[in-house]
């Protein structure tokens, strides 16, 4: 923690490290800025806000030591979905919160627009119920949730911001008084049903343009407006409706239940997928024993972990956290999925040329790509008599996923984390405890029908947010499996080592598609196991999905 005067100027430095850049907004006891961290050359965002009155014997803990205790919590808990803190600044009164950049831009910027479709509005009050119930069962609450608080993309990754500011549950609020629920405008403090009011309240905002209770341009005035004014009924909300008018029952005990607003956020979303997906036949794969029975697939689609933990290697603050921002935007560009891992690694598989035929799916030659401070790199390009079903190498066993894609895993590996979004997207993460090397799996339901656009249209968000952010050679066009794809890889620094990431995604039509994501320590992406490993995945994964 460092003391240091409060500085609203462009170009001014916090705590003489974090530079000033533009203002992103400015609220009722909060103010938001783009910047930069000057000792490592990286973006942040610097969020200023008024730290409330206490009245609690138990609340005398400094924000700082509030915040930075928060994010440890979260960030194993809600990877990728929670901002990255990476320093906390106070003074007597305010504190600075510096976080990586989230993706998108705060939902305050929708606010200034049109309305949002009720499908769209469903998608981000989704992603923030996931970031609230994870919060919630390790103890931890909001307290001053709003739109300003809370970032979207146009694909619909969410991230939340603004953990720990809120000292205990019989803490005033400090900002966003629009957003605040009746008990806390009565001063009785912000349980989590508060947060859960808040949730109600932005998805009111987003799809009839204009909050439940208007700002009446004075904290207290629109306090005493929240817990006297009746709430009008959304007009514009369709069939999200019934669940912003249970989430904005005056009585917290009324409010209905998390499982149910989930139950019904899911229901618009599935609805709107079979809306929208063309049918299609399923794809077919030549080779000895490529498809997959309809009997060796799990009916049920269980068997993940609770939503957004890490199973396998641990989340560390600071710099670290860098990963889980990198890993959301990949899952952002793929379908909006929640969460991320421990390594900066997004996406998929090694870049490659187009595979002639089904059967012949290579990787590109990576020639081109030298490592950093290093020799060029030779390829890891699988053999050119890969196909599809072949039979499985020794060290290797066939894995049979519940979602219902097969691969053939090195012999001990198992998935580390699986993640699942209500919009039928989904990750499943490989890997084995003490090998450093992982394999990510990803569905996803909305993606475009450029999979060389969707890798260009992430690059920004991962050369943003990640350390030592290099490509090797050009985002390449392939053809897998008889369909388009395209092929990305890319140095980055994890936990202070190199890694190098190759990434293949893929689509199996409409707007669906895998992505397929091999990550290595750097000075290992030669070795004969390596590249093995690498020519096996492609050549085993099936994709079959219901």
């Amino acid at each position: 923690m460092t003391m240091v005067k409060a500085q609203d100027s462009a170009g001014e430095l916090i705590a003489g490290r974090y530079r000033l850049l533009e203002v992103v907004l400015r609220e009722e006891g909060r103010a938001c800025w783009h910047g930069e961290d000057i000792a490592f050359g990286r973006p942040v965002v610097l969020t200023w806000t008024r730290l409330a009155e206490h009245r609690g014997e138990g609340t005398r803990e400094p924000a700082a030591d509030r915040i930075m205790r928060a994010a440890e919590i979260l960030g194993p808990a809600c990877p990728g979905r929670v901002a990255a803190v990476l320093d906390v600044v106070e003074e007597p009164g305010f504190v600075w919160t510096v976080t990586e950049r989230p993706p998108g831009a705060p939902l305050t910027e929708l606010l200034g627009r049109e309305p949002l479709d009720h499908v769209r509005a469903a998608r981000i009050g989704l992603g923030v119920l996931d970031v609230l119930t994870a919060a919630h069962l390790e103890g931890v609450h909001h307290g001053e949730l709003g739109p300003s608080q809370v970032w979207s993309d146009e694909h619909g990754t969410v991230t939340v911001t603004g953990f720990g500011v809120t000292a205990a549950t019989d803490s005033t609020r400090v900002t966003s008084p629009s957003y605040a629920s009746p008990e806390q405008a009565r001063g009785e403090g912000g349980a989590p049903a508060a947060d859960f009011w808040a949730l109600g309240a932005m998805m009111y905002a987003l799809v009839e343009g204009r909050p439940a209770v208007q700002d009446r341009g004075q904290m207290d005035a629109t306090l005493r407006a929240v817990d006297r004014l009746p709430v009008r009924p959304p007009v514009s909300a369709g069939p999200l409706a019934p669940a912003i008018q249970g989430l904005l029952r005056w009585d917290p005990v009324e409010r209905v239940p998390e499982a149910v607003v989930r139950e019904a956020l899911t229901r618009i979303l599935r609805q709107n997928l079979e809306e929208t997906t063309p049918p299609e036949e399923p794809p077919a794969f030549p080779g000895p024993g490529g498809d997959l029975r309809e009997g060796d697939r799990d009916a049920g689609r269980t068997g993940h972990t609770r939503r957004g933990r890490f199973a396998g290697r641990p989340v560390v603050l600071g710099g670290v956290l860098a990963v889980t921002v990198v890993a959301l935007a990949v899952l952002a560009a793929v379908g909006g999925l929640p969460g991320g891992d421990d390594t900066s690694a997004s996406g998929s598989a090694p870049s490659g040329t187009a595979a002639a035929t089904p059967s012949a799916p290579s990787a590109p030659s990576t020639g081109s790509g030298a490592r950093p401070g290093g020799t060029p790199s030779a390829s890891a390009t699988p053999s050119p008599s890969a196909t599809a079903g072949s039979t499985v190498p020794a060290g290797f066993s066939l894995y049979r996923a519940p979602q219902g894609f097969a691969v053939a895993l090195p012999q001990g590996w198992k998935p580390l984390e699986t993640q699942s979004s209500d919009d039928l997207a989904y990750r499943v993460t490989f890997g084995a405890s003490g090998d450093p090397r992982t394999l990510a799996v990803t569905y996803s339901t909305q993606l475009g029908p450029d999979p060389v656009a969707v890798w260009s249209e992430l690059e920004p968000s991962l050369r943003a947010v990640s350390t030592g952010y290099e490509r090797v050679g050009d985002i390449r066009p392939v053809t897998y499996r008889g369909r388009k794809g395209a092929d990305m890889e890319w140095y980055s620094v994890s936990q202070g080592d190199q890694v190098r990431t190759f990434g293949r995604g893929f689509l199996i039509g409409g707007s669906r598609g895998f992505s397929l994501r091999w990550t290595t320590p750097a000075d290992d992406w030669d070795t004969k196991p390596n590249r093995q490993a690498l020519n096996v995945f492609l050549k085993t994964f099936d994709p079959k999905v219901d």
